[in-house]
């Protein structure tokens, strides 16, 4: 069994390898490849059968593999910039092929005249030439599948190979388990050496899929583990404190709400003050769709916990939305007596000063913001509510910061992007999930449709007549300048037309490379119906509330996913009128067709959740940087959502028996769960 100091170099900087310099290894980490454990980590996510055939059976453009001899001189030709052609042929039996390898004139040191070897590439009947990817020197050394790896403009495919067998060649034997022997007899799983033999060199398709299926299992294993001992950890280190808010100030606020709590938020601020009423700290997830009311919930949770005596926070992704909800949050709460600030990037020095010397004083009871509430300089008299809205917009090390900055307050993290339940129970497992289905009473369904770009005459048509009933329209694209690769309709341009069209109105153009300041005099401008027309970007995505905007257009809508076309869609339909979102797109295949049905004819979000993850993945739906889901490289949570809920059975199962993991056979195991660790704080 190999010991912790036998397993340091496993561990150590890719520059460990011969021949990685800086530069290779800067080029690497782009990859998120950082250590020898991360190369031998790094797996293909597809495979090309090398597979062999006559040529006159291989049809015009297949990919094959050809075994012949080399019979001319190769010869390396330049054209372009930096661009570059080598080109030999080979005979198989009776017939000559030429070979073309693009950009890799090195490849002519490794052929002679009369060598044997083995070419893979697209096949071009007419011309019996091959235009070769793959280089292999010896015809009879294939093994007749071709790892193919996640790759990026930095690294090249070949030399990442040659850099993982070099790894492989010098480390695999220092590779332990990270699952433990009586799990993979159970579920017949491979080792982690034979997993990472097998998955990058696979001798045949049936290995290649024993390799991932074990792979798979593995990643959600040490994902579940880590969540299991976080859970455990938070049980025996957080107990928090039992709340003992004032029942007669809450029935006040009920009084003052110039609205009834639908059935669903009701539901919800019961179970959020059962959880406040516990001497247990409260760790919730708080779903709901676009415009179901979740900022009122939290305001119920906020004011019981100043009642009892704490301050609370509410982080929010974008300074848009912190200004917001500090409106909102202000207008309910100060003729109750209750101290709301607000704090981001754009607070002035001299007013942040000051609320940082009263949020420590106790003078402030709630503080609404940015990013800007996890600075140093914010700390709390007594923190006893943290509530993160859209926290799948925050990694996990800025959540535990704002949470860090209180004695185990309750937590409440809100997202207007659902997933399943039962996928958020497995994802958020230490979580308890709250969910508000129904939007509140008077709001009218958006109707919504969708046009294809030569249609848009009607759009402009149907605009005007909003307009001219004194609503006004969101006009949103996803992109902010023209980009010499893409037809998209950019904002600027879009802008510009729009401007030209409709110039009796005031159309104004919004997106994310503007200041905050710029940002929020344009949504004061809009909010106060001194903008008729406001083109953006997704930047308006998340909790903008502007009732008299009615209409929303989006073009390029293809482009977005459902769950953010969704988002983009509640922004209206926030009054007691009728609103209308169209949707303007060309997709260039059937599933986009299919996605623009869906999302024409499902207003609700947690069905579109359903089909957003079937039709792309968890990573596409909920954004792949600082998002609250893992970001799996081999799993998908969607389609080996078994897999994940075992692994979840024996990691919980694992950690209740084994807390602290003691034993020899876990050592591999706690050292990786280490690295991990070190490597989410970097």
């Amino acid at each position: 069994m190999n010991t912790q100091t036998e397993n340091k170099d496993l561990f150590a900087p890719v520059t460990a390898l011969k021949g990685v310099g800086t530069k290779t290894a800067e080029a690497l980490s782009s990859l998120g490849i950082n250590s020898i454990y991360d190369l031998l980590f790094y797996f293909p996510f597809r495979y090309d059968e090398l597979e062999t055939l006559p040529l006159d059976q291989i049809m015009d453009g297949q990919k094959v593999l050809l075994k012949g001899t080399v019979v001319t001189e190769p010869f390396v030709s330049r054209f372009g910039y930096k661009k570059s052609r080598l080109s030999f042929k080979i005979q198989i039996d009776h017939d000559i092929v030429m070979v073309n390898f693009f950009n890799q004139p090195w490849l002519k040191d490794k052929l002679e005249l009369g060598k044997d070897v083995a070419v893979y590439g697209k096949y071009n009947v007419a011309r019996q030439s091959l235009s070769a990817f793959k280089f292999i020197a010896e015809k009879k050394s294939d093994s007749g599948l071709a790892a193919i790896y996640p790759l990026n403009r930095h690294v090249r495919q070949k030399k990442l190979q040659e850099l993982i067998d070099q790894a492989i060649k010098e480390y695999l034997p220092q590779v332990d388990n990270v699952v433990p022997e009586d799990i993979r007899k159970k579920y017949r799983l491979e080792t982690d050496q034979a997993i990472v033999q097998d998955m990058h060199h696979p001798k045949n398709a049936a290995m290649a899929k024993v390799a991932k299926r074990s792979a798979i299992f593995r990643e959600f294993f040490l994902f579940q583990i880590q969540l299991a001992q976080m859970m455990s950890m938070r049980d025996d280190d957080a107990p928090g404190e039992a709340k003992k808010y004032d029942l007669a100030a809450i029935k006040e606020l009920i009084a003052k709400l110039p609205f009834e709590l639908s059935d669903d938020q009701k539901k919800v601020v019961n179970e959020i003050f059962a959880d406040l009423r516990s001497p247990r700290q409260m760790r919730r997830l708080l779903q709901g769709d676009v415009g179901a009311g979740k900022t009122v919930v939290a305001v119920f949770a906020i004011y019981a916990v100043i009642t009892a005596g704490y301050q609370a926070a509410l982080m929010v992704p974008t300074e848009i939305l912190a200004e917001q909800h500090f409106a909102k949050i202000d207008e309910l709460l100060r003729p109750l007596g209750v101290r709301v600030a607000l704090l981001t990037g754009d607070t002035k020095d001299l007013e942040k000063k000051e609320i940082y010397q009263e949020l420590a004083d106790g003078m402030i009871n709630v503080v609404i913001g940015t990013h800007a509430l996890i600075q140093d300089s914010v700390q709390f008299k007594n923190l006893g509510l943290a509530i993160i809205d859209e926290q799948h917009r925050f990694g996990v090390n800025q959540r535990n910061k704002l949470i860090s900055k209180g004695k185990n307050p309750d937590i409440l993290a809100m997202t207007a992007t659902p997933i399943p339940r039962t996928l958020a129970l497995t994802v958020y497992g230490e979580m308890a999930v709250s969910s508000i289905r129904h939007l509140p009473k008077g709001r009218k369904p958006i109707i919504s449709s969708w046009v294809t770009s030569n249609k848009l005459r009607d759009v402009l048509v149907q605009m005007q007549s909003q307009l001219d009933q004194g609503f006004q329209i969101y006009v949103v694209t996803p992109l902010i300048r023209e980009s010499e690769k893409s037809d998209l309709k950019n904002a600027e341009d879009l802008h510009a037309k729009l401007a030209r069209f409709f110039k009796k109105e005031n159309v104004v153009l919004l997106h994310g490379q503007m200041s905050g300041q710029e940002k929020n005099d344009i949504m004061d401008a809009f909010a106060n119906k001194k903008i008729d027309i406001l083109v953006t970007t997704s930047v308006i995505e998340v909790g903008v509330d502007v009732a008299n905007a009615n209409m929303m257009v989006i073009f390029n809508a293809e482009r977005f996913g459902l769950s953010q076309l969704h988002q983009l869609r509640g922004r209206i339909g926030r009054g007691k009128t009728q609103s209308y979102c169209v949707f303007v797109s060309d997709p260039p295949n059937e599933v986009g067709k299919q996605r623009m049905e869906i999302i024409t004819n499902t207003s609700d979000g947690f069905k579109l959740a359903e089909e957003d993850l079937k039709l792309r993945g968890e990573g596409d739906v909920f954004g792949k940087a600082q998002s609250g889901l893992p970001q799996f490289k081999v799993g998908d949570v969607v389609n080996d959502y078994n897999t994940l809920v075992t692994a979840q059975k024996e990691a919980r199962n694992l950690i209740k028996q084994n807390k602290d993991l003691t034993g020899t056979q876990y050592q591999f195991l706690k050292d990786v769960l280490k690295y991990n660790k070190e490597l989410q704080n970097d």
